[in-house]
């Protein structure tokens, strides 16, 4: 069997260090992943069986699309070590199925941004107007320092505090703007190693040809 020399296996050596940083990188997003999910104050505000639950949905894709990229970038390095075009061709498609879900991931974070935030504001002044001194809405109040909602703030309050629609609007701002840029982010890295696994295996099959 034919192997790739010179320029080529220079290629072939950087697509190898290419996977494992991009197997610590699937790592990565699980580990991100695992920790919007059960942040114990992300999990003290949607614990209820009430609570809407499409936050969760954005988390599930980067969760799943991570495992996918550690299991994808494991074989791969095995496809480049053994020179094998089957296995590199199985890592681009599999690249594509990742690149779509990691864009969906951020596509999904970016999007439903203001709708996941305002569904769970309108359960959050649902659960205060049915009773404010709940223990749901004590975790409330004590993980975004905030009370009551715009239209009923605490009174005698600290005006320091704010109130918690516009609590719950800065937290999961920041949560769903990590899922967007972390699988955007991802997308893009993709992007190279769909190229480095194109040109290795022009570079293997054309190598076969010769002998």
């Amino acid at each position: 069997m034919g192997k790739v020399e010179g320029g080529m296996k220079c290629v072939k050596y950087l697509l190898f260090v290419f996977n494992f940083i991009f197997w610590l990188m699937g790592s990565f997003v699980v580990a991100v992943g695992l920790w919007l999910r059960f942040d114990p104050e992300t999990v003290s505000l949607l614990n209820d069986n009430k609570a809407p639950d499409t936050y969760f949905i954005g988390v599930y894709i980067l969760i799943g699309a991570g495992s996918l990229v550690m299991l994808v970038g494991f074989f791969s390095c095995c496809g480049v070590v053994r020179e094998s075009q089957c296995l590199l061709g199985s890592f681009f498609a599999c690249l594509l199925i990742i690149f779509g879900s990691e864009v969906a991931a951020g596509v999904f974070g970016f999007l439903n941004k203001d709708k996941i935030i305002k569904d769970v504001q309108n359960f959050y002044i649902e659960a205060y107007n049915e009773n404010n001194n709940s223990t749901l809405i004590m975790s409330y109040h004590k993980v975004l320092n905030c009370c009551a909602t715009a239209a009923n703030p605490c009174p005698n309050s600290d005006q320091n505090i704010k109130d918690c629609e516009t609590g719950l609007q800065d937290f999961f701002n920041n949560k769903l703007f990590i899922i967007g840029y972390v699988g955007i982010g991802m997308a893009g890295v993709m992007i190279i190693g769909m190229i480095f696994s194109m040109v290795l295996c022009c570079a293997i099959r054309n190598s076969r040809e010769v002998i």
